[in-house]
């Protein structure tokens, strides 16, 4: 989809840039630095407008939080709820992550979330989807002891492929389900009362919500 124009955006991300990374390959090894404490840090891939990641970090003031989005009008919107907020145990980069070495050591991350990510429907392009097997076993390869990674999407394909790369990985599957917003359902996963902007006007119309956890 593309993104409106934002005026006068390299003004708006330095107001806001107290919690930006402006450099967050600098940051690998040293979160702990960054954050001021030695708190659990979990970090969302493609956070949109920052909904999702800012309700965990109001809810768990002694975890840290990380929000990355290649999109840097998107992103802003992210940094400003942040920003107006003061939430401070969350931070934003903006930056198309390919490589979660990149930014993390070993042991660094304690989880990761993947919400509504780009299916990227041809079957040529299935090494792009951020569930692809390769990458699922690069997000582990930084989680600490029982770290996990968290998937929903509305893309029921997808999530048949996402499934099937889980088992290729060799990983556990520790919760999961096909329609998270099931009143049951929202009572059983302490994960859905956590949504994305998206999330809220898909389910809302009765699209279910698939879930997944490993």
């Amino acid at each position: 989809m593309r993104q409106r124009t934002v005026k006068n955006l390299e003004e708006k991300l330095e107001l806001n840039s107290a919690f930006l990374i402006d450099n967050p390959r600098a940051c690998k090894g040293r979160w702990a630095e960054v954050f001021g404490n030695d708190n659990p840090v979990y970090l969302e891939v493609g956070c949109g407008k920052g909904q999702f990641i800012m309700s965990r970090a109001r809810a768990n003031p002694d975890c840290n939080y990380i929000a990355v989005e290649g999109q840097d009008s998107v992103a802003l919107r992210a940094l400003e709820k942040a920003a107006e907020a003061e939430q401070h145990n969350l931070r934003v980069f903006i930056d198309f992550v390919n490589d979660i070495g990149d930014y993390f050591e070993k042991g660094e991350l304690a989880g990761l979330y993947l919400n509504f990510s780009d299916p990227w429907p041809k079957a040529r392009h299935a090494k792009r989807r951020l569930t692809y097997h390769k990458r699922l076993e690069n997000y582990k390869a930084v989680m600490a002891d029982g770290g996990s990674v968290e998937f929903k999407t509305d893309n029921d394909g997808l999530f048949e492929f996402t499934l099937e790369e889980i088992a290729l990985a060799g990983f556990d599957i520790i919760e999961m389900t096909r329609d998270l917003h099931s009143p049951e359902n929202e009572r059983i996963y302490e994960t859905a009362r956590f949504t994305t902007e998206y999330e809220d006007k898909f389910s809302g119309l009765g699209k279910n919500i698939n879930y997944v956890k490993i």
